[in-house]
């Protein structure tokens, strides 16, 4: 009933690794597919069961690599004539047998799915053709008769195909509300390219939104694609809803998709589809090495924030009404609880309000308990915004912010609850934040300190919409400097360099940084090489002009002193300077290891030192 990709390129892409069918291979192989398909109209359904395979392409979270769950795709149609599965759905359709189709597709892909050793802890994603909207009710009623064994329905989600325009089905709102209180979950699939999709997720509450392949395509290369992307991630997460980007090809799309703050990753790059169960594997070691640089260690504002989770009690989606009552009333100051499905996700919160008709009207109770009358946990969830622990603090007060009315945000490790955060605590990690930036200012220069520095050059690595710089700063000849001169006058010239570039980097999206000592960081976004040229120039000339007055006539004169190398031995050396080593970030690459970065400092500077000009230019990842 709900296994068939949509486009023809997308379900050619699939078909690389379809398996063998053993019943009824003889028919197919002795009758050309031409010829069997001018027979098939009426009995589309028995050949069907002969060839037709279900393939299973893993759904990766993106932030570890670890497999979340799988979408089955229909495969073998092209045995009996049907180039792609839309054709064969089509066909079965005309021929009345739509239903009877995909309930036999549907029935096997969960029996596939059942075999899984992840299973428990794993989500399978079916296509829903909304052809057979108007037979819902009796849809997931067979449904539920298969999953009765052993999988929940919060293993289970529907993709809303983007073919048609759902909402226009009369029965579709009886639908989504049916499913919702059964507690499969759902998902609008294409996003971008169809028909309603800003309707569904604007009347329905939609668990997943799956970004069209369009969308990710060569994103690393593509502002606007960022621009929309970021846009799309901002909304669902706002509204409580995961993202799910499809057709992910390279790595470059995978870390993009990734740092602008998609939850899940499906496509070529990670998986292809595959009918054989022996090759579907629980995680991707070559995305948990490319995320290992994210994981090794917490931002700030993962910490702070972390700080201030609380970790309410829950309750399941499909606990009794009873355990809700019992857990106000032993947490009488609390007025909502999160509500999680079986495999530990959330679902939103359940408030007291919803309750307090019921709590306070004669027979109340009872009517809530009443079989005939229906009401479960799942009637009363009210959907809230729901973000990972990795995102930033601004972030996530934006998110709040914007949704009017929400108790609080839920936040989720690896997809699963861990936690709440109110307005009150968002505060507090926001001014404890700002405490501790203004505690890593340098307290010479009062410029921010390598935390900062670190955090700027992540933020920048991952948004490459822009060109942008880092420009490192380092005095020549400090060192015999202070040592003649005092560390008094020494730092005089240091508030002096912090003076110029203040001077000439005033701008908001500057960012000017103090490593320590005589070292000092630059970073700019939005110049041209040419134009940051012309105001370096002026900097090193400045400098090193101006801090020349700090030597005396006889050093003026001389244009050097008489000082001692870091061995000890007694030298000459020039008067101070400072040199400039420039790194390049282009517009459209996207970095997700700031490492690559600091592998490279030490070698521009070096070669800004032994430049007449005391500037150079690099291109991130260029030879040397």
């Amino acid at each position: 009933m709900f296994v068939a990709k949509k486009n023809k390129s997308q379900w050619r892409s699939a078909t690389m690794k379809t398996g063998h069918v053993k019943t009824g291979m003889s028919l197919a192989a002795t009758v050309a597919p031409d010829v069997l398909r001018r027979y098939a109209s009426d009995q589309i359904v028995t050949l069907a069961k002969l060839v037709v395979e279900n393939a299973f392409q893993p759904i990766v979270e993106a932030g570890t690599g670890t497999v979340f769950g799988y979408e089955s795709l229909m495969r073998g149609q092209d045995r009996i004539g049907y180039e792609t599965p839309v054709d064969i759905l089509d066909e079965a359709h005309q021929a009345g047998q739509l239903l009877q189709l995909e309930q036999m597709v549907a029935s096997r892909a969960l029996a596939k799915f059942a075999t899984l050793s992840n299973f428990s802890t794993s989500t399978l994603f079916l296509n829903l053709d909304v052809r057979l909207i108007p037979y819902g009710e009796s849809l997931v009623e067979t449904l539920l008769q298969h999953l009765r064994k052993n999988i929940p329905p919060s293993s289970v989600c529907f993709e809303f195909s983007e073919r048609f325009d759902n909402t226009s089905v009369p029965e579709f709102s009886g639908l989504v509300s049916r499913l919702r209180k059964a507690g499969f979950k759902l998902a609008i699939d294409d996003f971008g390219v169809g028909h309603g999709e800003m309707k569904l997720l604007c009347d329905y509450a939609v668990d997943y939104l799956k970004i069209d392949r369009h969308f990710v395509a060569e994103i690393d290369r593509s502002p606007r694609k960022r621009h929309l992307l970021k846009s799309i991630v901002n909304i669902a997460h706002v509204l409580g809803t995961r993202v799910i980007a499809e057709g992910i090809e390279t790595e470059a799309e995978f870390i993009a998709c990734r740092e602008y703050g998609v939850d899940l990753v499906q496509g070529w790059f990670i998986s292809r589809p595959t009918t054989h169960i022996s090759e579907l594997v629980p995680s991707f070691p070559h995305l948990q090495e490319l995320g290992k640089s994210k994981r090794g260690s917490q931002s700030l504002d993962e910490i702070l924030i972390r700080k201030q989770i609380e970790l309410l009690p829950t309750v399941y989606e499909n606990d009794s009404i009873d355990s809700v009552f019992e857990l106000f009333r032993r947490n009488p100051r609390q007025a909502y609880f999160p509500v999680l499905n079986a495999n530990d996700e959330p679902r939103g919160i359940i408030h007291e309000h919803h309750l307090k008709e019921y709590i306070y009207q004669p027979f109340g109770r009872d009517l809530l308990k009443n079989k005939m009358y229906e009401r479960s946990i799942s009637h009363f969830v009210e959907m809230a915004p729901i973000v990972g622990l990795d995102s930033d603090a601004e972030q996530l007060m934006a998110i709040f912010a914007n949704m009017e009315g929400s108790n609080c945000l839920i936040l989720t490790d690896n997809m699963r609850y861990a936690g709440v955060v109110s307005a009150a605590s968002l505060i507090k990690v926001i001014n404890e934040k700002q405490l501790k930036t203004a505690q890593d200012q340098n307290p010479l220069t009062g410029l921010p300190g390598n935390r900062a520095i670190r955090d700027f050059m992540r933020q920048s690595g991952r948004d490459g919409d822009e060109l942008r710089h880092f420009c490192y700063c380092d005095f020549d000849n400090f060192k015999p400097f202070n040592d003649a001169y005092g560390f008094h006058l020494g730092d005089h010239a240091i508030s002096l360099f912090a003076a110029l570039m203040r001077r000439y980097f005033f701008a908001e999206r500057h960012f000017l940084g103090h490593v320590g000592g005589d070292d000092f960081f630059i970073g700019v976004v939005g110049w041209t090489k040419e134009e940051l040229t012309e105001i370096l120039d002026r900097l090193i000339s400045d400098f090193h002009d101006d801090v020349r007055d700090f030597y005396s006539e006889e050093d003026r004169a001389a244009g050097r002193i008489l000082g001692h190398d870091r061995t000890g031995a007694e030298a000459l050396f020039p008067l101070m300077r400072c040199s400039i080593g420039v790194i390049e970030l282009p517009e459209g690459l996207v970095i997700d290891d700031i490492n690559r970065v600091g592998a490279e400092i030490a070698i521009i500077k070096s070669a800004a030192k032994d430049s007449e000009e005391g500037l150079v230019f690099h291109l991130l990842g260029e030879a040397n």
